[in-house]
């Protein structure tokens, strides 16, 4: 019996190529060890990183403003024309008063303001103050810190002090935790940059230098350095802050989606450059004082800037139209003065 199963197997075939194939096949596949390249320190950093993707915020706001500089955000988007921007101007003029830009800037001592300094470091600092807050406010912080260090640009001390002081000092402002983080970053990087506490050396750089310069900086963006721009440096720019872009939505001079970033790129190509100091001081004013375009007014059609662009704002331009809830009381309020109009001439 033994015999008979040792015979059966040196019988057996060996198994056929095409078998080996199969079993071969159907094998895991090996694990290809993948090795690293390791770079030498003679070899340049923008070897190794990605080019097409910024790495810093930095990168990425300087890759943005550059984008938008070029054509704008909304190239199509033909609002405003120079002629709605002039009409415009005259008519909150004659609310408001004309502002004309001053010959010399003078700092305030009395209130904060928004890039009032000839110093643009002070100005800087005092925009910063101004973010996301009422002027009220940003005067509060401001003299506070005029009396914390002997003067709100006193800046070795406010860098000796650290930041817990100069939060303290400015907390009656509002977000005093992030303000004064931003503002001794900025101190800490003049002062590295430059060797010493001034950014003076912009009065003398191109617009586009001085604004490159300026988004540099960790917690300044598009707003706050177009604010230095216009007051500090006397330059033709269109700062965009919440009042500008709630009252140039409201007249459709912006798609109704596009940010305060886009509509900052988008205006400061539009509007010309002799209107861009006044109309920004007096959309301004207007917003925080009229019913109707401040935050949360209501349309009542007495507005005579909402009704002299009802027209334009109700054909809309490339789709972008007024709400027709919205535009009802104004038709209606028209109406009655025009019936109202009509019975007097009778009488």
């Amino acid at each position: 019996m033994a015999i008979r199963q040792a015979t059966r197997r040196s019988t057996r075939l060996p198994p056929s190529p095409v078998q080996v194939k199969a079993e071969v096949s159907m094998s895991p596949p090996r694990k290809v060890r993948k090795i690293k390249k390791e770079s030498t320190p003679s070899e340049p950093l923008t070897e190794i990183k990605n080019e097409t993707s910024p790495t810093t915020l930095k990168d990425r706001k300087l890759k943005a403003h550059q984008k938008n500089s070029l054509d704008g955000p909304f190239p199509t988007y033909p609002r405003p024309t120079p002629s709605e921007c002039s009409l415009a101007h005259d008519i909150l003029s004659s609310l408001h008063g004309r502002r004309i830009r001053p010959s010399e800037v003078v700092a305030s001592k009395t209130r904060a303001g928004c890039g009032d300094s000839p110093s643009v470091l002070d100005a800087l600092v005092r925009t910063i103050l101004s973010q996301n807050t009422s002027d009220k406010n940003s005067t509060r912080a401001k003299l506070s810190m005029d009396e914390t260090y002997g003067g709100s640009d006193n800046w070795e001390d406010i860098v000796a002090g650290g930041r817990e002081k100069l939060q303290e000092a400015i907390k009656c402002g509002g977000l005093s935790q992030v303000k004064s983080k931003v503002i001794l970053s900025i101190l800490e990087q003049a002062k590295s940059k430059y060797g010493e506490y001034s950014l003076d050396h912009l009065h003398k750089a191109s617009t586009d230098d001085a604004m490159a310069e300026l988004l540099g900086f960790d917690g300044v963006g598009p707003k706050t350095a177009s604010c230095v721009l216009l007051f500090c440096l006397q330059r033709e720019d269109f700062a965009v802050d919440t009042h500008v872009h709630r009252i140039t939505g409201l007249l459709g001079w912006r798609p109704k989606t596009a940010s305060r970033e886009q509509t900052y790129h988008h205006l400061n190509k539009r509007i010309p450059d002799e209107h861009k100091y006044g109309l920004h001081i007096l959309f301004v004013n207007h917003g925080k004082v009229c019913d109707e375009c401040k935050a949360g007014g209501r349309v009542t059609g007495k507005c005579e800037l909402r009704r002299a662009f009802r027209d334009q704002a109700a054909k809309g331009v490339k789709g972008e139209t007024q709400v027709e809830e919205e535009l009802k009381p104004v038709v209606k309020e028209e109406a009655k003065g025009e019936v109202k109009e009509e019975q007097n001439d009778r009488a």
